[in-house]
């Protein structure tokens, strides 16, 4: 079984580049070692150790990789690849996939090779961009929002919030739509089916009324896309009733949706705004206009790092700055909780669910599985990281099928619903469950004894060993200790049941 907390993760290869056409691998004879290095990044370590052979070849070698690497000496690249031969091989329980054919699903009753296609933006917006990522191995993309309007895009238009590894957390853009033309897009179209019949061609749109909806949802249907997404969230169009605009209104969603199914025979998703208390409104009325499925979530509103020198939020254009879209890893949780109010929704039972928002790793698409969607759209990560993330999704979620006996992925779509409340008042209340310390894994650093004291309920003190020490008394089970922890030292332990009397605060 995957193991929740691997031995290996991307703090141990903070200095990693991640190159293009990285010079390890020119350093290397035996292995390609920048592949293994994305895969422990990209939270694949079992599928990269699986790869390797009975013995390190990196034992007796003098890693020239290192050498060569453009930090020299800053990353432990053999030392990785040996703990993912002796560390992380020895557990995996499951011997890698033969095929990927457990990821073949459909959006709408048409076949998908895997659940990951990219989603309308900047990544999927010309012929050969898409056509790099299809060779790459995404089952479909998502064209970027086809309009009549003239775009003329800012510059800067991103910005960004990064982690202490230097990885995007949150993604903030202030882009529009396709600043191609209809006639140069539905050219691309045409092509991309010729020379690619098997990949996905979902066409977003967005038109300013009825005629134009209806005009180029039939327009994309003609010269060759497979569905329509109805771009109903665009932060970046809300002027004059577009974009999120039409989206926080259930009956121009209604109307517009309509609109364009009556103008295709191809399968019609709404795309829906986060920028609503709940999104099920929206969702409903774009059912009622005749939608097939609906596309969730579009980025959120944002205001992104003011600069204390000039007062001038980023992205400044020259001098000004504008209210735009937040996107990334951030966003994730806020995503997968309109995920699970659709996919609860007993009204749009039936109705295809295409996930995305913050999907960077193949457990975060899995996670977007589980809350009931059955296609998963990527971008944030993609601008990032590019196209070749591909392999490590659909290598770790195929790998996770096999583990637990899965003969296909639709079979895991909405299992984590029927756990997940909408209030907290429905869980029990009775038990407590304490941390357990592991004291060889602990270094001392008596960080949970600092939280625990100042955010928690002063349940923890270090001993004369600067290690810690628990008053089953005060503690309450809280587990802040463990999220603090960087040495992931702390895991849940023993469990004390409270008189029913006692639980009531």
């Amino acid at each position: 079984m995957i193991p929740i907390q691997p031995r290996i993760s991307r703090s141990d290869m903070i200095r990693c580049a991640l190159c293009s056409d990285a010079p390890c691998d020119s350093a290397c004879e035996k292995l390609k070692p920048a592949a293994l290095l994305r895969s422990i990044w990209f939270s694949n370590e079992q599928g990269a150790a699986l790869t390797l052979p009975g013995q390190s070849p990196c034992l007796v070698c003098h890693a020239p990789c290192e050498r060569t690497c453009v930090r020299p000496g800053e990353v432990p690249i053999r030392d990785l690849i040996n703990r993912l031969c002796y560390q992380v091989k020895p557990e995996c329980e499951t011997a890698a996939p033969e095929s990927e054919a457990s990821l073949q699903c459909d959006l709408c009753g048409i076949k998908l090779e895997n659940p990951f296609m990219l989603s309308s933006s900047v990544v999927a917006s010309t012929y050969d961009m898409c056509a790099r990522a299809f060779d790459a191995g995404w089952a479909g993309a998502c064209f970027k929002t086809i309009c009549t309007l003239d775009i003329h895009e800012a510059s800067p238009r991103f910005s960004a919030i990064t982690g202490g590894d230097g990885s995007i957390i949150g993604f903030k853009n202030i882009e529009q739509l396709s600043d191609h033309d209809v006639a140069e897009n539905m050219e691309v179209f045409r092509r991309l089916k010729q020379n690619y019949p098997s990949k996905f061609i979902l066409a977003s749109i967005m038109g300013q009324n009825e005629a134009e909806w209806g005009e180029l949802a039939r327009m994309c249907e003609e010269n060759g896309a497979d569905a329509v997404e109805l771009n109903f969230s665009c932060p970046n169009m809300a002027e004059g009733g577009l974009g999120s605009d039409i989206g926080q209104i259930p009956e121009l969603v209604e109307r517009f949706t309509a609109s364009a199914k009556r103008a295709c025979k191809i399968p019609v998703l709404s795309k829906l705004t986060p920028n609503v208390a709940e999104m099920s409104p929206a969702a409903e009325a774009a059912k009622r206009g005749g939608a097939d499925g609906i596309a969730a979530i579009n980025t959120i509103k944002s205001v992104v790092g003011i600069n204390p020198h000039t007062y001038v939020s980023s992205p400044a254009v020259h001098g000004q700055s504008a209210v735009g879209g937040y996107s990334g890893n951030a966003v994730k949780p806020i995503a997968l909780k309109f995920m699970a109010e659709l996919g609860q929704n007993p009204a749009l039972k039936g109705m295809h669910l295409s996930g995305m928002g913050g999907i960077e790793v193949w457990t975060d698409a899995l996670e977007f599985l589980l809350l009931g969607a059955g296609s998963l759209q990527v971008t944030t990560a993609v601008m990032q990281y590019g196209y070749r993330i591909i392999d490590d999704l659909k290598a770790g979620l195929n790998l996770y099928l096999k583990e637990k006996g899965f003969k296909n992925v639709r079979e895991v779509i909405g299992l984590g619903l029927s756990s997940l409340h909408s209030n907290t008042n429905t869980l029990e209340r009775d038990t407590v469950i304490f941390p357990k310390f592991n004291t060889e894994r602990c270094i001392g650093c008596g960080r949970c004894a600092v939280s625990c004291m100042d955010g928690g309920h002063q349940a923890i003190r270090l001993d004369e060993n600067r290690r810690p020490r628990l008053n089953g008394q005060r503690c309450v089970g809280c587990h802040l200790c463990a999220l603090v922890c960087p040495q992931r030292a702390i895991t849940p332990g023993t469990k004390r049941v409270l008189k029913p009397s006692s639980s009531a605060r």
